[in-house]
């Protein structure tokens, strides 16, 4: 019976459309299609550029302004003359050199610090402090061992040792604690294999 196909139902509009009117007034409360304020979302949007506001602090002069002394024969070019030249002064006489001479040296007195020498050493005193220091030591260092497989960073040979003797199975294990002979419980042979013949009279 009803015409009307799905939920859709003929509704007013939310806002004012050119349709319902016939004349060109609601047009002008249509998004505008000129500028970045309130464009129309559904319109291409074009590059727009404004004039930008004056700063504040452009009212007081902080500079001269066009009004430069420059020379009335000054052009764009340069100087409107023809070339000149000048003759400088004579340059003032070169100091003498205040370096040392030959035999102003001795290197025998370098000692040390020109030729090779051997290492020297001194013992220092002790320090002031020496009865309150806490560090320990040479006896308190635990150091690797040197022998034997875990010495550290060389590889080992293959060592051996003789161990000790053991108390189970040799000639002097004491037997009174193991079981006799009576203490074992036989289990019949008739029981894990085939019945032998039994007769009776």
């Amino acid at each position: 019976a009803d015409g009307w196909v799905g939920a859709w139902r003929p509704h007013r509009p939310r806002g004012p459309i050119a349709a319902l009117y016939s004349s060109p007034g609601p047009k002008y409360r249509l998004p505008t299609n000129v500028g970045y304020q309130l464009h129309d979302p559904s319109r291409h949007r074009a590059p727009a550029y404004s004039f930008g506001i004056r700063c504040p602090h452009m009212g007081d002069d902080c500079s001269p302004g066009p009004a430069y002394l420059v020379p009335a024969s000054t052009t764009a070019r340069g100087a409107d003359h023809s070339p000149a030249y000048s003759i400088y002064g004579r340059p003032r006489d070169i100091a003498p050199f205040r370096t040392p001479g030959p035999g102003r040296y001795s290197p025998e007195k370098a000692g040390k610090w020109a030729y090779p020498s051997a290492p020297v050493y001194s013992l220092a005193s002790r320090t002031k402090h020496f009865a309150h220091d806490q560090t320990p030591g040479p006896a308190a260092y635990g150091l690797p061992p040197m022998l034997g497989p875990r010495v550290v960073g060389k590889s080992s040979a293959p060592n051996f040792s003789m161990l000790g003797r053991s108390a189970i199975g040799s000639f002097y294990a004491d037997l009174c604690k193991t079981p006799g002979p009576c203490n074992y419980r036989v289990v019949d042979a008739n029981v894990y294999k085939r019945r032998a013949p039994q007769y009776s009279m």
